[in-house]
């Protein structure tokens, strides 16, 4: 089992160095604009609960939303597009997130 595991780790560097190279190898890539931070601060508000109701609605530790909102820390590329996702639908979003 560690081989293929070993394997498969090997297979997919080989798989980025080709990419970085410009060889083509099949593999797909994914790319997020990162040059559109998220306002975590903005969707809040936009939604219109405080930070401990936003925090316990979608799940998210409250300690690192204050973080996100004081610039402290921002959030990852997946954070950011879940906190899009909420400003668009937040009433479908904190639905989703309580049937879980």
């Amino acid at each position: 089992m560690a081989r293929n595991i070993a394997a498969e780790i090997l297979e997919g560097l080989e798989d980025a160095a080709a990419y970085l190279d410009g060889r083509p190898n099949g593999a797909r890539v994914s790319t997020v604009n990162v040059a559109d931070p998220v306002d975590v601060r903005a969707v809040r508000k936009s939604v219109g609960i405080t930070q401990a109701e936003f925090s316990a609605r979608y799940g998210i530790p409250l300690e690192t939303l204050r973080k996100w909102e004081r610039g402290t820390r921002s959030p990852e590329i997946a954070a950011q597009q879940y906190l899009r996702v909420i400003q668009k639908n937040p009433s479908l979003i904190a639905e989703m997130v309580e049937s879980v």
